[in-house]
């Protein structure tokens, strides 16, 4: 990207520790930021107090489409395009600041969960990027969600309008209702 060769290392460093402290994996620092991996490794250690987690990332287009990821995919995609198209914001900091802006949304809603990572959320920038993804308004309430880009999508009608038989299920409700029915 070419915001990783006009920043400074102190503004490098910066969004590294902005992208940690919001859980990013290693493999996206060194994507984001011209450090050295020795440098994102210390520099992870200092923020989190342990060392990055291990393993491939999460690479799937098919996560974004199911219930509950697509209605937080398609929140946090529709605000990091505002602010690409009304707000001047560019690369890393439009991811930064699209997620902050999600999580602000969603943790201001009693009993919901953050379902989109900002692992997620960059791989999602990506996939957009690349033609894969789009956002597709739907035909009930005209409100935009992220679909494949070759899906067929004259009709198509979101997961809020229209949600699956078991939603609404997720780990959260599920810790939630065990008490109660352990009482009665």
């Amino acid at each position: 990207m070419a915001t990783k060769t006009v920043l400074g290392e102190s503004q490098q460093v910066k969004i590294a520790t902005e992208l940690i402290e919001m859980g990013a994996r290693l493999q996206v620092l060194q994507e984001e930021t011209t450090l050295s991996r020795e440098r994102l490794l210390k520099l992870y250690k200092e923020v989190k107090g342990e060392s990055p987690s291990k393993g491939m990332l999460p690479y799937s287009t098919d996560w974004f489409i199911s219930w509950l990821p697509n209605i937080h995919s398609s929140l946090f995609m529709g605000v990091y395009q505002f602010l690409i198209k009304n707000a001047g914001t560019r690369g890393v900091q439009a991811l930064i600041t699209a997620y902050r802006l999600y999580l602000d949304q969603v943790q201001g809603i009693e009993g919901s969960e953050v379902v989109l990572s900002i692992t997620r959320a960059w791989f999602l920038v990506r996939f957009f990027k690349a033609g894969m993804m789009q956002l597709v308004p739907c035909r009930e309430c005209g409100g935009e969600f992220v679909t494949h880009t070759n899906e067929l999508h004259a009709n198509y009608v979101c997961g809020i309008c229209h949600p699956p038989a078991r939603a609404g299920k997720t780990n959260n409700k599920a810790r939630q209702e065990q008490p109660a029915e352990q009482e009665a």
